[in-house]
């Protein structure tokens, strides 16, 4: 009886007989090395393909704000600019920025702002919840500028001033540390300035609860009644269902309460419906102290968020409401 191989090699069956293809595919060594380790290699491509999935919106939108620093560059070398950041001379180059993060956020998030008409014609203090990722802050600050013309200057985590390239994007948006000088600096100037009390802890900890993470924080609350303005509570619908956190580990909360640096990844990015409401502000009182007002403040963001925020947050109802045209005004 002739064998396979034999009957493959001597021809006495014709080359285009599948059991001969079969058979050399067989002996073909990198066949037999796939084989082995096919089970392997689909495992690692779809975990590959679920990180993409995961980080390359945040991924992009990181991004995106260094480009947006990289044209400001641009700017001041191809111009010689040499005025203060916070100047009107900034101010073509911060509509050019502005249009794009509107353009992408009316895209991917079908992005609204409601409430303009509550913010004061001079200064105030905007008080917000802290997503994940604040990029509904980004549209918030990029649609006020378009619509008024008007710079909000914000309030950040110190981390924020470590990260490398960044130094005249935060500059020329108004970002700072938020020192009670220069925050009342800002007030006198008569500037809107925005803090977030949760801060990173919140961003990292909070999840679709929605629950407000102050602490113990009321520095805020004493500049409001240092500097005699009213401050004007803040919340954007469904942030928590576009970019998430993964679960609370106690290892990274200790890791961040000694390091006070942001060690976990925000993943997400799905294009939810995204509608910032400014709340009606909560007029300066010399007969109320530090600790009252911010009682006061605080009741008026979680008013915001049960009003306007389906708890706990869905993605698939955040998704859907992108189909949904009728919105809340109120």
């Amino acid at each position: 009886m002739i064998g396979r191989k034999e009957s493959c090699t001597s021809g006495q069956i014709p080359m285009t007989d599948l059991s001969c293809l079969a058979y050399v595919l067989e002996e073909w060594t990198l066949v037999e090395y796939l084989k082995k380790y096919l089970f392997h290699v689909v495992i690692a491509s779809l975990t590959m393909s679920a990180i993409l999935v995961f980080f390359i919106v945040p991924l992009t939108i990181l991004f995106f704000i260094y480009l947006s620093n990289i044209l400001l560059v641009i700017y001041q070398r191809n111009g010689d600019v040499k005025a203060d950041p916070l100047s009107d001379v900034w101010d073509s180059a911060r509509k050019t920025i502005a249009s794009f993060w509107d353009i992408y956020a009316r895209i991917w998030h079908g992005y609204e702002l409601h409430g303009v008409e509550n913010l004061p014609e001079g200064p105030g203090i905007l008080v917000y919840y802290h997503g994940a990722i604040p990029v509904d802050y980004l549209y918030f600050l990029s649609r006020l500028f378009l619509w008024k013309k008007r710079l909000c200057l914000s309030v950040a985590d110190h981390f924020v001033f470590r990260l490398p390239g960044l130094k005249l994007l935060l500059e020329v948006t108004g970002v700072m540390p938020g020192r009670r000088e220069e925050c009342l600096i800002a007030l006198k100037n008569g500037h809107l300035v925005s803090i977030s009390p949760g801060g990173v802890r919140e961003a990292l900890f909070s999840d679709e609860s929605y629950q407000l993470m102050w602490g113990n924080r009321k520095g805020f609350a004493q500049v409001a009644l240092d500097a005699k303005v009213p401050i004007i509570p803040m919340y954007t619908q469904n942030v928590r269902e576009g970019y998430r956190m993964f679960k609370e580990r106690r290892f990274f909360r200790q890791l961040y309460e000694s390091t006070r640096l942001p060690f976990t990844p925000p993943y997400g990015g799905l294009p939810v419906k995204f509608r910032t409401y400014i709340g009606e502000p909560i007029r300066y009182d010399p007969n109320i102290t530090t600790e009252e007002l911010v009682e006061k403040t605080k009741t008026a963001v979680q008013a915001l968020i049960s009003k306007h925020q389906t708890i706990p947050g869905s993605i698939w109802k955040a998704l859907l409401e992108r189909f949904d045209k009728r919105h809340k005004n109120d």
